[in-house]
């Protein structure tokens, strides 16, 4: 059970459950059995696609991840297969019975099949990846409520994990070369923060209205600092990067749900402990 949970990369399901959460809750949803579906529909579909990219990462993870659980043989290739095609296919049915958008359903179900399939020989992978991350939340909308005028919110979600798969591309790289190198990413990372930005106008002076900019302030400056320091440390950016993402939601919830944005505040280190015992890359 436990090589599943790490070709699943478990820890960092909560960041799953607060981008369904935020699309639900933006889109005017209530707390009903339609989102546990929803709920449902993300862990599964995302857990499919971390399991479709080990196998589809076998040959190379041979050669230079021995210790993944394909590579060492402590799961079959074959059963990882099936396993990852029944995950992704109960996923999608129950986005059905969750009343999500069939196309924002197979949108994200392509988009996760495409990005296992060309993330290593295509750099522009990233932009695939994001694309999921806006997908999902703008499916987990669509089962709520009205979901079309959510996009900026679903596009700053997504430029922010396509900056943490462009730092993540980079890691091995940093590996050979012992640094990281300049890139873009940053200007994607800080997306979220412009978006709150641009939503100020309707916040007061309240503690979430300061907390969650300084929270996201505060995990992703540490990230960058472990950037600049190349090598290793690349992969300990990362981590932090993927912690931080319910602190992406929380900017999305602050205008509206000021008091739920606040919640999701202990959600990174809670991420950052559960990396210790389940890798989050």
């Amino acid at each position: 059970m436990l090589n599943w949970l790490h070709l699943c990369r478990v820890s960092n399901l909560p960041t799953v459950w607060s981008n369904v959460l935020a699309g639900w809750l933006l889109a005017g949803g209530a707390m009903s059995p339609g989102l546990c579906w929803m709920l449902l529909a993300g862990s599964l579909m995302y857990g499919g696609g971390m399991v479709l990219n080990d196998v589809c990462d076998a040959a190379h993870d041979r050669q230079h991840q021995v210790h993944r659980p394909i590579a060492a043989g402590r799961v079959s290739w074959k059963a990882a297969l099936v396993g990852a095609l029944a995950m992704l296919g109960i996923g999608l049915m129950a986005g059905i019975k969750a009343d999500a958008s069939p196309w924002l359903l197979v949108g994200l179900l392509a988009g996760i099949v495409a990005y296992d399939l060309y993330h290593k020989p295509w750099a522009g992978s990233v932009l695939i990846m994001g694309l999921c991350r806006s997908l999902l939340f703008l499916a987990a909308a669509s089962a709520a409520g009205p979901w079309q005028e959510l996009w900026p919110q679903a596009a700053a979600l997504g430029l922010y994990v396509l900056g943490i798969t462009a730092v993540a591309r980079l890691e091995a790289a940093a590996a050979r070369t012992g640094r990281s190198g300049p890139h873009l990413a940053h200007l994607a990372l800080i997306a979220p923060l412009l978006l709150a930005i641009a939503g100020s106008a309707r916040l007061s002076l309240s503690a979430p209205a300061l907390l969650c900019p300084l929270a996201f302030v505060l995990v992703v400056g540490m990230a960058l600092k472990r950037m600049r320091l190349g090598g290793p440390q690349i992969g300990a950016a990362v981590g932090l990067l993927l912690a931080a993402m319910p602190l992406v939601d929380a900017l999305a919830l602050l205008p509206d749900q000021p008091s739920l944005a606040l919640s999701l505040l202990p959600l990174p280190i809670a991420l950052r402990l559960w990396q210790r015992w389940i890798a989050a890359t």
